[in-house]
């Protein structure tokens, strides 16, 4: 396990306490973290520092385009405590949050622990399926889309808030594994469409999004355990949030989300 120095915990002891008023500069942070293995050791600590329980996750950079944003070559994750996932409708206030933007994705929860050995089907079976839209949001200025990869890591994969539909048993909204891959969603403002897009952007199926994490959490000793959510990868590029009434419109009988923004 991957033992902080002082300034890696000072690190995360500033990640924990920064807020709205008093955002995080980049540059103060240049260099302390450098690896993998110690932003994941700080996203802990900064887990830990919270004491409360991890609700789920979010994985992200999980297409081609937004690996390159920020200089990665696979995904990475977020750890989220229960009271950022949100049963749509949700209403927030602007002002309660940073700089965040909006993602549409699939959120998993797990109906038992899961493990690396599942297959894709197994994790079909294993899990409900929702729309979602997540407001990730970070505890950096100016973060996106330059903020270092390892500033991402350590800062919880930039989690914010995962705002979720009606659940269903994954299985029973997806005939195969294959069907996963062609779920389509319209995103709107106030009424006005901004964008759409399709299930297959998120590392080519959203269950292969699932798999890596269950996959990475147990090599570092961890488990996606029963309960648990996750926000598997966005089907878009994020635009910035602003007040105003959010939508998103799944098909596959997976509905709406709404998010009003105040």
């Amino acid at each position: 396990m991957t033992k902080l120095n002082h300034k890696q915990e000072e690190f995360a002891q500033a990640l924990y306490k920064a807020s709205v008023t008093t955002p995080l500069n980049e540059a103060d942070w240049t260099g302390v973290v450098t690896d993998d293995d110690t932003a994941y050791a700080v996203q802990d600590r900064v887990t830990a520092l919270k004491n409360v329980p991890v609700g789920g996750y979010k994985v992200s950079l999980t297409s081609k385009k937004t690996q390159d944003m920020f200089d990665a070559d696979s995904p990475l994750y977020g750890q989220q405590v229960d009271r950022h996932f949100l049963p749509a409708p949700a209403t927030v206030r602007l002002a309660d949050q940073m700089e965040p933007l909006v993602e549409v994705e699939l959120a998993f929860r797990a109906k038992e622990d899961l493990l690396s050995s599942d297959s894709l089907a197994d994790l079909l079976r294993k899990t409900t399926v929702a729309g979602a839209l997540e407001v990730p949001d970070s505890r950096f200025k100016d973060w996106f889309p330059s903020l270092g990869k390892y500033n991402v890591m350590s800062d919880c994969a930039v989690g914010g808030l995962v705002v979720y539909g009606e659940e269903q048993p994954s299985s029973a909204v997806f005939s195969d594994v294959e069907e996963v891959a062609n779920v389509s969603a319209e995103l709107f403002y106030n009424n006005d469409k901004l964008d759409a897009g399709k299930s297959s952007e998120v590392l080519g199926n959203p269950l292969n999004s699932l798999q890596w994490l269950v996959q990475k959490l147990e090599s570092q000793g961890k488990k996606f355990k029963q309960g648990q959510l996750v926000s598997s990868g966005t089907f878009i590029l994020p635009p910035s949030l602003k007040q105003g009434q959010w939508l998103v419109k799944f098909d596959h009988n997976l509905g709406d989300v709404e998010l009003n923004v105040q």
